[in-house]
């Protein structure tokens, strides 16, 4: 019985946070511009999608920025991590205090923030105000995504690479990198997420020219959701879906390749120890 109600329990909020996405997929290929009245299987809203440059374009802007800030963040959130690591315990709890401010701080705080230091040094809002305001938000998220992995960290498998031979630099991207991949990777994900999903901080640090997707979805709300949008949010949805499936596919081959060479590089050490200490007889 308790597994019945624990498997119901699940299936409910599943169907909770999917059902809506659902109802829009199916939308999508909803003849009828109605959102309460099926006419019939159709491609129009997504052919009209590809039709339609404005929303073209500001897929492409929203794409381009998410990519390029999420993976500066995520090279700057995870040195800073690394960095972190190696602070003074006390230093390291201001730095982590001050890396949850921007998480917690709402958004238009952040947006009007941002906006105001542009306008003081003379940057102009547009694509390059965006970007930089996105690599912004979006480092706090994969430093945060980061150190969970660095507590956990085994440094004896870099140790052993360095007694081996292995230069610093090599030691890190052959034996730490792997290590800390999976929160690197969530690290990314979530930072392309939040800036593909980015309105508020969007509005505020961009000029008229330059709009994203979420911003234009504003603008036709206002007006009445168009068909088009369920295209692309569905569009969107599955692009993500598969997205995780391969990092999923890929951490779980990581993660076998990586314990063989942690394997690999123990022995070789305790074959080094051993051999050191007969030479010590």
């Amino acid at each position: 019985m308790k597994k019945l109600l624990k498997k119901l329990y699940i299936f409910l909020i599943l169907l909770f946070l999917y059902a809506p996405i659902i109802v829009l997929i199916v939308y999508s290929f909803n003849a009828s511009k109605s959102r309460a009245v099926w006419q019939g299987f159709s491609l129009t809203w997504y052919q009209q999608l590809f039709t339609d440059s404005k929303i073209l374009s500001a897929l492409e802007t929203t794409f381009l920025i998410a990519l390029i800030a999420s993976v500066v963040a995520t090279v700057l959130g995870t040195f800073a991590a690394m960095g972190m690591m190696k602070m003074k315990k006390k230093t390291f709890e201001t730095v982590r205090t001050i890396t949850y401010i921007p998480v917690l701080n709402p958004d238009i705080v952040t947006g009007v923030s941002l906006m105001m230091l542009f306008a003081f040094i003379g940057i102009e809002l547009g694509f390059v105000s965006m970007l930089l305001a996105h690599i912004t938000f979006c480092t706090p998220y994969v430093i945060i995504s980061v150190l969970p992995k660095l507590y956990q960290l085994d440094m004896s498998v870099y140790e052993a690479a360095q007694d081996l031979g292995a230069k610093p630099f090599y030691a890190l991207r052959k034996t730490i990198i792997p290590q800390l991949m999976p929160g690197i990777v969530t690290g990314f994900l979530l930072s392309f997420t939040l800036s593909v999903d980015d309105f508020v901080i969007s509005y505020f640090t961009t000029g008229g020219h330059v709009e994203n997707l979420s911003m234009i979805v504003f603008s036709m709300a206002r007006k009445g959701v168009n068909p088009k949008i369920n295209a692309v949010s569905a569009l969107l949805f599955v692009t993500v879906m598969i997205l995780l499936l391969i990092v999923n596919k890929r951490e779980l081959s990581s993660k076998k390749h990586a314990a063989k060479n942690k394997d690999t590089l123990l022995n070789r050490e305790k074959q080094i120890i051993k051999y050191r200490r007969n030479e010590g007889k």
